[in-house]
């Protein structure tokens, strides 16, 4: 059975590449996209990728995972110190949650440190730049009990995608 993965992206990511490229890097989400669809692959999962500047956009995309995706990954951006709506919604998906932040929120300013959409996610992973994604995707599918804890045979020697 394919595992299916919902990737939502909030606001200001379609910029990538050229938002603030000190911190975010010059990587940009469509290229992050593409990476993410190689290694699905690999691992017999369908993505379903998206981005919206909207919060009400992302809520409705969280809703209708229900039934139709196995896992979410998000990186809420901005969203994700802001969002009461996000977290109530992502209470709502069963599946596993993984939110993914490109920089390590950890080490910025004080207005970019404290995601509260966490609260709602089963894990977080901060600070691998673009890789994060990669690293969410197996993540998901490893608490989904699709793969074993180790990486999978067919993703060693990977190349991932860099910031550059």
């Amino acid at each position: 059975m394919t595992t299916r993965i919902m990737v939502l992206n909030g606001p200001n990511l379609n910029f990538l590449g050229i938002r603030e490229p000190h911190i975010y890097g010059s990587t940009t989400l469509g290229e992050i996209e593409t990476s993410c669809e190689e290694v699905a692959r690999l691992l017999d999962v369908t993505l379903s990728f998206h981005q919206s500047n909207i919060e009400g956009e992302l809520v409705g995309l969280i809703q209708s995972a229900r039934g139709n995706a196995d896992a979410i990954i998000m990186n809420p951006a901005a969203f994700s110190f802001t969002s009461i709506a996000l977290i109530d919604a992502l209470k709502i998906f069963d599946g596993p949650k993984i939110e993914v932040h490109i920089s390590n929120i950890h080490a910025r300013d004080e207005l970019h440190r404290h995601s509260i959409t966490s609260s709602a996610s089963t894990a977080v992973i901060c600070g691998l730049g673009p890789y994060g994604y990669i690293a969410a995707i197996l993540a998901a599918v490893q608490r989904l009990g699709r793969v074993p804890g180790a990486v999978p045979a067919g993703l060693r020697g990977l190349t991932p995608p860099v910031a550059t």
